[in-house]
């Protein structure tokens, strides 16, 4: 049974559904929920000299993951679960498998939306695949279409 359930969330239709997925898990294995969002390391404006880091962009970028992650645990609130969130800054599946080993997680849900055309396959890659690879536990990999 899991006792602590990570959920990747990006506010996301996928990441939505995956919410109310662990939502459902979570409410019958009795399990803590920890939400995290990962947000890439941002350089900032990119110029003929190369790239500048700007602070005031990262801080917004910073507070619209946090707005996203808010909403994930105020509709978890609203059904009745208490939940931790948390903005991470990084690597996606490095962030998420050093969180879950952090925390001791026995889940990480993570939602999946397939792509239609094989070029978008290839350029964005597969965040799920890619975790499923690293995880310290187990992946539930909630698929839309």
């Amino acid at each position: 049974m899991y006792k602590r359930i990570l959920l990747a969330y990006n506010g996301s239709e996928a990441g939505q559904k995956a919410l109310l997925d662990c939502r459902d898990l979570a409410q019958w294995a009795g399990a803590e929920l920890h939400l995290v969002a990962v947000m890439p390391i941002m350089l900032g404006v990119v110029g003929l000299e190369g790239a500048v880091y700007d602070p005031s962009l990262a801080e917004r970028e910073r507070a619209a993951y946090q707005g996203v992650l808010n909403e994930g645990v105020r509709r978890l609130a609203a059904a009745g679960h208490t939940a931790q969130g948390q903005v991470l800054a990084g690597e996606t599946i490095d962030e998420i498998t050093q969180h879950a080993k952090k925390i001791q997680a026995d889940l990480i849900v993570v939602g999946h939306r397939h792509l239609d055309h094989w070029a978008a396959r290839w350029w964005k890659g597969s965040v799920s695949k890619a975790l499923i690879e690293h995880a310290p536990c187990s992946v539930l990999v909630v698929i839309t279409h």
